[in-house]
């Protein structure tokens, strides 16, 4: 066997980016839809729909806040800032086009539901917009 190991370092730091976003575009995704729905977004609520521990949302709004995604005050609603929602009106578009895609080539709802969830965070702008071009046929 004398086939060259092949390194990847480019396509792994992709990855690794994009695991250290996800847990900001899913916040923030899920504050504005909650805001969206019932006119505000509460800690409890997030864990409840993360299924986490209040201090795991705590956590999370403290570095959201740190990057400038959110503002946050004790025993108040969690709101986003101007940085914050346009993350999150991306982060939906994104998902919305990887499920009408999936919709689109044959998964059934709830697969492609929970498929989108993952995939809309590694997928390339070069792949959406493909994804999104199918979904115009």
């Amino acid at each position: 066997m004398n086939d060259k190991i092949e390194f990847n370092s480019d396509r792994f730091e992709q990855v690794r980016n994009a695991r250290n976003t996800e847990t900001a575009e899913d916040y923030t995704e899920m504050i504005a839809d909650l805001i969206r729905e019932s006119g505000e977004a509460r800690a409890v609520d997030l864990a409840k729909h993360f299924g986490v521990t209040g201090p795991t949302v705590n956590s999370i709004i403290r570095r959201l806040v740190r990057e400038d995604l959110v503002i946050s005050k004790p025993y108040r609603s969690i709101f986003l800032t101007e940085k914050g929602q346009f993350l999150a009106d991306y982060c939906k578009k994104r998902h919305e086009i990887v499920y009408k895609f999936l919709i689109k080539i044959g998964v059934n709802s709830e697969t492609a539901k929970n498929d989108a969830e993952g995939l809309e965070h590694h997928v390339s702008a070069e792949t959406l917009n493909v994804f999104e071009k199918y979904n115009k046929k």
